[in-house]
């Protein structure tokens, strides 16, 4: 690199993916110019109902990422603002910008929404996918960041026929600006991440469906929005006539895995499970209403995802039909619809429903093809952003990383996972400027209450209509406005939005406020939000108390509003009973070891300490196997073609050879004492013990394949396993392309009780393999016998190159599963034929069998650590969908197939992803304690040492000497504030602060 090195970062596109990227640079050291085409950020999350398994209010887990990145003070955003050309070399670009006139000063702009309550203008709203109307003066939706307003030119009057101007008389504040005119911009940046995100196909291309001219055939996103509380119908299903549908159908496909269209050839990965979920939600709204769902292949790959599907089909009662509709019929009185299809007996069927959801697929936008092509970044002939399996978010562009769906299509989890690896890459390309072009926020002094009166704000949420449409929210807020101590009240559409927690702060300075209750949603989402808001309008963060009534009351009394409004006032008194008893707490400041430690030498463990080490960082990297590795050393090649064994001894020589970097291998970690930034793990290596110290740890132990029992395995020699398989290829053994016939079994040990989650690698694994032996004998027999083949996002092109060569898929399931007999002549293999409708034996030479990948469900390392697993033994991630690499144990992070199965791109990027975890973390060099930890009175404790024996972190220990020697006490670095320790305690000496005995009993005292 020759050019001087820029410390700021470009991120093209405000979605998840550009979202978590931007803060993950940002609270790296990095400034970022985060840019955004639209007018405000949030992608299409912002357009989401919920999110499955975890069932979370989509716009709920996403608003408090918005609000950080409006108020962080390293992210600079800029809307309507279009890349127009990048000049320059990693380190050093200069990119230039054109931002396009938002006709709204944004400076002056309040966002009170006089201006579009007085615009005669209406549109069809995109944020509602055209469902409904806005006005021309808009805001994307109620929670956008930033939140200020803006002109939609081609539909204002004023602009096009100079005619109305009733914004800019109406304006409070004088912010409309119609001489608003376009920007040039010219920034200069050390690294591009690109997050623009995707467009949805375009159904009305498919004419046999009737999108866009057939009434009630509507797509997924739509659908989404009318499922939302925020949508069109407040999250009430109606068709376009108004009757509420009893019959709904939701077809698989649409734009994705089109042999016809090349540009559409790919699976888009997430529409099985967006389908499954609809159909979930549906049914929760009305558990009479009839869900069908016509697919191909049941993609449900990530985790947790099978257990969704089962449950789908076993406990909501959806149905579920295997099989490609050819059209849909309308009646064009009663608006019915009419699918034809063909069953897997051969008979044509047909159904009346009263709505059909097309799920539509992913594909990249033209401008962004065409974007590509003047940056000179390669794509796929899919139009996705062309990388490696070993650099999977760089382009073919050093220096421009990619994340999202741009990069392939892809579910929300992936998309934050790459952002953080995309953060990690430019991170380390730009290590030597960190630091050098951030801001740093003034300190703010905190008033000190200490003697005051309480003085209690209550803010009540509506949620949109998530609490609203079941709760009476005015109503409690009146009600609260009557309580004791409390001195304002007020009820917010949404009180997690930007301009919410502006009020706030505005309220807290001009009411004298000293305590704060919200009434809203969940605490383990939003509750950092709003103390964030408290520290900066200076009052202690931990005069705040939460109070949930959607999860504990509108969803749980969704039918019940009197009820649910009772129940809201009572939690809201008990809330304000217990703030006014709160004090301050503090939370006291360590250093953080700047040392970190890796375990787990496979792929995504090496990743981890080579980015770690890349930053400047030093690494101890732990492998209890003689050699690096781990499961890599057994396979042949990518689903890309690249050779595995040739990359993975490029980076072990990498590792090995790197000063920042201290290789442990035959080693075992026995013990860890310590807590974030101070960490102490005890290593043991031929009975020798080591002590290390470091500041942070990512899990990346792996997973193992399993080992069957079944199909002669471990009886006939001709019966293999992928790795073994893939050791003959590696060998470049002569006897594979002598065969005649080769067979492959899926699902061996999968999707079963004991592992009946989907492994995720086998059908891309299998069908590479098929593959290579048919080109190593084009007129081999290569036969695949599967339940569902899940070639997602661009494997799919793998699974249409195998069928053109010839290789023979035949179906079976659970309950027919193939029988293998071993024969003079060959292994004779069994199996009912779906199309045939009849069992066909195949007398093979070799079969390979796809075995299930399964945790090595580490208990004890999850005790050392203090993070969960689930109940198949992989660690359980802080957050599924925005926190994939993250433990809610602070300063551990999480990697490769530990997390979950997953092929070797999706292990390095998670490894890079941990380590731009990490590093947010090691950046800020100090970290604070939580406030809320338990204390000892040693007066009143009879050394029991119960607390001691029940405490999971080690935190309660007797104290050695003076007056107090064999009592108890509890160090507040390693204590949580679990409470198990109170709750245990058979003298009543252990109090937590913040929930402190007087706190709780006033709580409790208030509910009776």
């Amino acid at each position: 690199m020759t050019n001087p090195v820029t410390g700021s970062v470009l991120v093209a596109g405000g979605g998840i993916a550009g979202i978590q990227a931007s803060l993950d640079l940002a609270n790296s050291g990095y400034h970022v110019y985060l840019v955004e085409t639209k007018s405000s950020i949030g992608g299409v999350m912002a357009q989401l109902d919920k999110t499955f398994p975890t069932n979370d209010c989509s716009m709920c887990i996403m608003s408090p990422k918005l609000v950080e990145v409006g108020r962080h003070k390293n992210i600079e955003i800029l809307t309507l603002a279009d890349i127009q050309d990048v000049q320059g070399e990693k380190g050093n670009f200069t990119v230039k910008i054109r931002q396009r006139p938002r006709y709204v000063d944004p400076d002056k702009c309040i966002a009170c929404g006089v201006c579009t309550q007085t615009c005669p203008s209406k549109v069809d709203d995109s944020y509602n996918a055209g469902l409904g109307k806005r006005k021309a003066i808009h805001v994307l939706y109620p929670q956008a960041v930033p939140l200020k307003y803006v002109i939609d030119a081609e539909h204002c009057f004023k602009l096009t026929k100079d005619k109305c101007g009733i914004c800019a008389k109406k304006c409070p504040k004088g912010a409309i600006n119609y001489d608003d005119t376009e920007k040039q911009l010219t920034l200069n940046v050390g690294a591009l991440i690109l997050a623009p995100g995707f467009d949805t196909f375009d159904a009305s291309k498919l004419v046999a469906y009737g999108y866009g001219k057939t009434p009630n055939v509507v797509t997924s996103i739509e659908f989404e929005r009318l499922l939302s509380a925020s949508g069109p119908t407040q999250g009430h299903v109606q068709r376009n006539d108004g009757k509420e549908p009893k019959k709904i159908a939701w077809l698989q496909c649409v734009g994705s895995r089109d042999i016809n269209r090349a540009e559409n050839g790919h699976c888009s990965s997430v529409c099985c499970m967006y389908a499954i979920k609809e159909a979930i939600i549906t049914k929760e709204h009305g558990a009479d209403v009839d869900c069908s769902i016509f697919y191909m292949d049941m993609r449900t790959h990530g985790k947790d995802f099978e257990a969704c599907y089962n449950d789908a089909k076993d406990k909501h009662g959806i149905n579920f039909i295997r099989t490609r509709v050819h059209s849909i019929i309308p009646d064009m009185k009663t608006g019915d619809l009419e699918l034809s299809y063909i069953d897997d007996d051969g008979k044509l069927l047909k159904s009346m429903f009263d709505m059909v959801v097309l799920s539509v697929g992913m594909q990249t936008p033209p401008e962004l093809v065409q974007l590509a092509g003047s940056m000179n970044v390669a794509l796929t002939p899919g139009n996705f952003c062309q990388t490696g399996s070993f650099s999977p978010v760089s382009t073919s562009r050093d220096g421009i990383y990619v994340c999202g769906a741009f990069q392939g299509p892809k579910d929300i989890p992936q998309s934050v996972v790459e952002a953080s690896s995309a953060a990690m890459c430019a991170g380390a390309d730009l290590a030597a400027a960190r630091n050098t072009l951030i801001k740093q926020d003034k300190p703010i002094s905190e008033r000190n209450v200490t003697g005051e009166r309480p003085r209690v704000g209550v803010f009540v949420c509506h949620c949109g209509h998530n609490i609203g449409g079941v709760v009476d929210v005015p109503g409690v807020r009146d009600y609260a406005r009557d309580l004791p101590y409390v001195e304002y009240v007020a009820d917010n559409l949404y009180s997690c939005s930007q301009d919410t927690q502006d009020v706030m702060a505005k309220m807290i300075e001009e009411h004298q406020l000293n305590r704060i209750v919200v009434a809203a949603c969940s605490p383990k989402t939003h509750e950092p939000l709003f103390q964030e808001t408290l520290t900066a309008a200076g009052i202690n963060k931990y005069l705040f108390e939460f109070c949930n009534i959607r999860n504990h009351v509108s969803w749980v009394h969704k039918d019940d509003p009197q009820a649910a409004t009772e129940k809201s006032k009572e939690l809201v008194r008990m809330a304000v009973a217990k703030v006014a008893c709160l004090a301050p707490l503090q939370e006291a400041e360590l250093e953080i070891n700047q040392a970190a430690m890796v375990i787990g030498g496979g792929l995504a463990g090496m990743t981890a300490a080579k980015g770690l080490a890349s930053q400047g960082y030093q690494v101890h990297l732990v492998e209890r196997e003689t050699q690096l590795g781990g499961q890599a050393r057994n396979l042949y090649h990518t689903w890309r073609g690249e050779d595995v064994q040739a990359e993975l001894a490029e980076m072990v020589k990498t590792i090995e050879s790197s000063p920042e970097i201290t290789v442990h291998t035959g080693t075992a970690l026995t013990h860890v004492d310590g807590f974030v930034g101070n960490f102490v793990s005890s290593l043991e290596k031929d009975g020798q013990t080591q002590r290390i110290k470091h500041g942070v740890a990512i899990i990346a132990t792996g997973a193992k394949g399993y080992t069957p029992n079944e199909y002669l395995y471990g009886k006939d020699p001709r019966v293999l396993t992928h790795h073994e398989l893939d050791a003959r290829f590696i060998a470049d053994d002569a006897s594979l392309a002598k065969m005649k016939t080769a067979v492959f079994i899926q699902c061996v040990g999968s999707r079963e009780p004991g592992h009946p989650y989907c492994s995720r690698v086998c059908c891309t694994h299998t069908v590479e393999s098929a593959i290579r032996l048919k080109e190593r004998n084009a007129d081999m027999k290569v036969f695949v016998l599967y339940r569902d083949i899940r070639t997602y996002g661009e494997r799919e092109l793998l699974y249409t190159k195998a069928r053109e060569l010839g290789v023979i898929f035949i179906r079976y399931g659970l309950d027919g599963k193939p029988q293998v007999v071993a024969g003079d002549k060959g292994l004779e293999i069994t199996v009912k034929d779906h199309i045939l409708n009849r069992p066909v034996t195949i007398t093979a030479d070799l079969l390979t069998l796809a075995t299930a990948i399964e945790s090595y469900r580490d208990e004890k390392l999850a005790q050392m650590f203090k993070v969960p697993i689930n109940e198949d033994g992989f660690f359980l991630e802080a957050h599924v969908k925005l926190g994939p690499s993250d433990f809610a144990t602070d300063g551990v992070f999480l990697a490769g197939m530990a997390h979950y199965p997953k092929p070797v791109d999706e292990a390095v990027a998670q490894g890079q992803a941990a380590v731009s975890r990490a590093t947010t973390l090691l950046a800020r060099e100090r970290v604070r304690i939580s406030g809320n930890v338990a204390y000892v009175d040693p007066r009143d404790c009879s050394s029991c040492g119960t607390c001691v024996d029940v405490c999971p972190y080690n935190a309660p220990n007797f104290i050695t000497d003076g007056p107090f020697a064999g009592r108890s006490e509890i160090n507040p670095m390693l204590c949580k504030g679990c409470g198990l320790c109170v709750a245990s305690c058979r003298s009543g000496a252990i109090n937590l602060r913040g929930f402190e005995q007087n706190q709780l009993m006033v709580q409790i005292m208030e509910a009776i």
